[in-house]
């Protein structure tokens, strides 16, 4: 690809240095670490990049000795959204547990032993926390990744997230301005509209980014929504009413706003990669996050080039873009400062089962996770082999199909011989199905959003009917009524969500029915 101007010039610089790309591979391939070193001052990790903790902080080590302050940057929320545990399932139970608990010293201590975990392995900016409050139960892409359906809720723990992250010296991003919780569309797919008015919005939407803002967040991640109330031609991610009017000068924020992936549909689908990403910096947008789907070096080439064109056209001013480059450095300064002063200034002494420096526990993922969990019914200890039926449907892209979920696992070390199988909306007569593979064992049946897909609720009935001694786990937001003998809701699906709801299992409960 042709290249507009030596890679040298000022404005070139600054068009690399608004990209967060993704790349290929458990090390830093050649052509990113030339981009750093031409002035690339982010790049973002995704799961195929993680193996070990070991090999990220090698790889975020090989990133660094070209550039000292480069941000590195994940999409770690804990919960169904991780990256880190990607092939393992989160050590930490995501933002509805920790909502559902309503412990702002618990959610501050989940993020601050996240946030050492990241700063550990080079980590430092992390796109979270979700501030949407999740209003539509039927939202497709939200869910569990809000601390709940409460405003007011919502807010006090955003802010003890970013505090408790911010602490760990990584940079905190609360996302998805201005509020993703009322869509029922997922924007990877499409562009939501939210079709509320100015009233609304401010009294529910907006009221977390507001926490979010006082508690110093250092980023704030824009979202591909439609919100005619507040600009009705163009998507926040776009809208210059919605970042500068509303988010710079009505709200007073002054950290770096970062877009939400340019390839998802809602931006790629409408106005193209490199049109969209050029209005997003037109628009207030400081940096642009892409790599998700898109992770080569023609991307970042054809990206920056746009940039560098827009601004020799007059469509960009350089002043903008010299602006959003400014805004990121100063965040990679500001990490860079974090990372030096837990350096030299070490935590008190270390006890045991604490995390070092910190005083948390070490476990305080699983602690959150026994928790959060609500139990409804009761039951008698499971003591021998069970039988696990996964109803499932489709993950969304956020939280992605590769990363385990359920009690299968969790169960099986501690009752040997458990089986399990996965059943969907394809399954054809799965009651039946599970029946049979069942035999004599007990059934327990893993839902996620039992709620949005009918053929669960259904199937659920029928085989309680059939089998009233089912335990039921709802894993996803438990709007459906409780189900089963034993109903078990653990408000997200990561490992120690899984790990506590088989310890309920197996030791039985006494707790009447609610």
């Amino acid at each position: 690809m042709t290249t507009l101007i030596s890679t040298t010039d000022t404005v070139t610089r600054d068009a690399l240095a608004v990209l967060q790309p993704g790349f290929t591979g458990t090390t830093a391939p050649d052509w990113v670490l030339r981009r750093v070193d031409e002035g690339l001052a982010s790049v973002a990790l995704f799961g195929r990049n993680i193996r070990t903790a070991e090999q990220v902080s090698a790889l975020t080590a090989q990133l660094r000795a070209v550039r000292d302050d480069v941000l590195v940057a994940i999409d770690e929320e804990g919960g169904d959204v991780t990256r880190l545990e990607v092939r393992t399932g989160s050590s930490f139970p995501g933002n509805l547990a920790l909502g559902h608990v309503d412990d702002v010293e618990l959610t501050r201590a989940v993020a601050q032993e996240l946030g050492r975990r990241l700063a550990e392995c080079g980590v430092n900016l992390n796109w979270a926390p979700s501030a949407d409050v999740n209003s539509n139960p039927g939202n497709p892409i939200i869910g569990v990744r809000s601390f709940g359906a409460d405003t007011q809720l919502v807010a006090r723990h955003t802010a003890a997230y970013i505090e408790g992250l911010q602490a760990a010296g990584v940079a905190a991003c609360t996302k998805h301005f201005p509020g993703h919780g009322d869509t029922a569309v997922d924007s990877h797919h499409a562009l939501p509209r939210i079709d509320v008015d100015l009233e609304t919005l401010h009294a529910r939407e907006l009221v977390p980014f507001r926490a979010a803002v006082a508690a110093g967040s250092k980023c704030v991640m824009s979202a591909h929504i439609l919100l005619p109330a507040l600009d009705p031609d163009r998507p926040g991610t776009v809208s210059p009413r919605i970042l500068t009017g509303l988010l710079r000068e009505e709200m007073g924020y002054d950290g770096l706003i970062v877009t939400d992936a340019v390839e998802m549909q809602a931006i790629a689908g409408t106005y193209g990669i490199e049109r969209g990403s050029v209005l997003a910096i037109a628009a207030g947008a400081d940096a642009l996050c892409v790599g998700g789907g898109l992770q080569d070096d023609g991307t970042v080439q054809r990206l920056r080039d746009a940039l560098v064109a827009a601004v020799r056209s007059g469509e960009l001013a350089e002043e903008r873009l010299a602006d959003a480059a400014a805004r990121v450095r100063a965040l990679a300064s500001w990490t860079r400062g974090a990372r030096d002063r837990s350096g030299s200034e070490p935590g008190a002494a270390v006890q045991e089962g604490t995390a070092p420096g910190t005083g948390i526990r070490s476990d305080i993922g699983l602690v959150a996770a026994r928790r959060a969990v609500r139990v409804t019914g009761s039951a008698e200890p499971l003591t021998g082999a069970a039988y696990v039926a996964a109803f499932t449907s489709a993950a969304n892209i956020a939280v992605g199909d590769e990363t385990p979920w359920g009690v299968a696992a969790e169960l099986g070390r501690l009752l040997p011989g458990t089986e399990t199988d996965t059943y969907s909306s394809e399954t054809e007569e799965p009651v039946a199905a599970v029946l049979r593979a069942a035999g004599e064992r007990r059934v327990v049946v893993v839902v996620r959003d039992a709620h949005r897909h009918a053929w669960m609720t259904q199937a659920l009935d029928a085989l309680v009917a059939e089998r009233p001694d089912t335990v039921v786990v709802e894993m996803g937001v438990p709007q459906a009524a409780p189900r089963g003998a034993l109903h078990i809701a653990t408000h997200g699906a990561a490992r120690v969500c899984g790990l506590a709801a088989a310890e309920i299992i197996t030791a039985g409960t006494g707790h009447p029915r609610a």
